[in-house]
């Protein structure tokens, strides 16, 4: 079991999810005062996606990541700032020609995908490790090669901020360990398992362990799941040795019929983390523990 938990809250995500529940933040304001919420509430570290602002779409304007971060730097609240390096590598076919990209393409090369990053210097940012079949019934195809994420590797390594490599499956990781292993990624690495997202890794305490065990032996790792999943996958995670993520973008319920807060579902795991006898680590504690550059 770990002890010394750093807890991360996925405010806002970019799924269609603005009309499901009054609280998902869209504007950057509401995006950076829910990663203040979160802080307060006990989070270690905020993780952050952007909207547009007229249509509570996701959007990689660097504009918007900007004035959210700048905000939750302002306010002098103490949060680990993460965000998302994840837009641009949307791929739909279109239909009539399926060698084209159809309507929804939004397909970016590895330096556009991380110019919000260039420009921000958060301390950490996601790095998607591989290409996967998303959507229950899209044709969208998110595509991350390893000549894409090698470049990105390298960015992020000269800038000074530590990639969380995203694995939705096991390959995922195989691919996160040539990264290793070309000294594109500085030691000891960092991974986030992401479970539940159609169509990779089913969400389970068998399926979170199985990966887990392909890790790194120094590795820092951390494991999600999603809707109803949420909090029992963080559980899991706590109890297989690793840390935690909730949030928004993963889950809407704080208990069946009841929407929630950042704030609230902070608060959820943090109880139980200290009622399984470990701890929520500050945000300055994560940092020291992750080896993170504060900019």
């Amino acid at each position: 079991m770990n002890f010394e938990v750093i807890l991360t809250c996925a405010v806002t995500g970019a799924g269609e999810t603005t009309d499901k529940s009054p609280h998902v933040p869209v504007t950057p304001e509401e995006v950076a005062n829910a990663a203040i919420e979160a802080a307060k509430a006990g989070a270690s570290v905020a993780h952050v996606h952007v909207r547009d602002p007229k249509t509570g779409k996701g959007s990689r304007d660097v504009k918007l990541f900007k004035e959210a971060v700048d905000r939750i730097r302002d306010s002098k609240t103490d949060i680990v700032v993460n965000l998302t390096a994840g837009m641009g590598g949307d791929w739909i076919p279109d239909e009539s020609n399926m060698a084209m990209p159809g309507e929804g393409t939004d397909m970016i090369g590895p330096d556009e995908r991380l110019a919000h990053v260039e420009v921000c210097k958060p301390e950490i940012c996601s790095l998607d490790c591989g290409t996967l079949n998303f959507g229950l019934s899209d044709n969208l195809i998110y595509i991350s090669t390893l000549p894409i994420l090698k470049r990105m590797a390298e960015l992020t390594q000269k800038w000074g901020v530590k990639p969380e490599l995203e694995v939705f499956d096991l390959g995922h990781i195989r691919l996160a360990k040539e990264l290793i292993k070309e000294g594109l990624i500085n030691e000891p690495p960092m991974f986030q398992i992401c479970l539940g997202i159609p169509w990779g890794a089913d969400q389970s305490a068998d399926t979170m362990k199985a990966m887990k065990d392909h890790l790194p032996e120094n590795a820092h790792w951390s494991g999600f799941g999603i809707s109803r999943m949420q909090i029992p996958m963080a559980a899991a995670a706590v109890t297989l040795g690793g840390n935690v993520r909730v949030g928004l973008e993963d889950n809407l319920y704080l208990s069946r019929g009841v929407l929630a807060t950042n704030g609230q579902l902070v608060e959820k795991i943090v109880n139980i983390i200290d009622l399984m006898g470990g701890r929520v680590l500050t945000p300055e504690e994560a940092r020291n523990k992750l080896g993170l550059i504060k900019q």
